[in-house]
């Protein structure tokens, strides 16, 4: 585990270890995930690597409808 500081800007250094580890390239996105009491950070893939993932997904299951009848 690498433990990091925030700065006054409210940026944090990834540390190169990670960066190393995880391929990590200038101009990649990554998302934070709050979830419970802890923060998750997930590597976003690129667009391109996206097509066809979700190739054969059911949309029949889609609760769309049933929460626009809530509002």
């Amino acid at each position: 585990m690498e433990a990091v500081k925030i700065s006054s800007k409210y940026q944090v250094v990834i540390p190169k270890t990670v960066r190393q580890q995880f391929n990590l390239k200038p101009g990649q996105r990554i998302a934070f995930i709050p979830y419970n009491e802890t923060l998750r950070v997930v590597i976003l893939p690129p667009i391109d690597e996206t097509k066809g993932m979700l190739r054969g997904l059911d949309s029949d299951d889609f609760r769309e409808e049933e929460d626009e009848a809530r509002r």
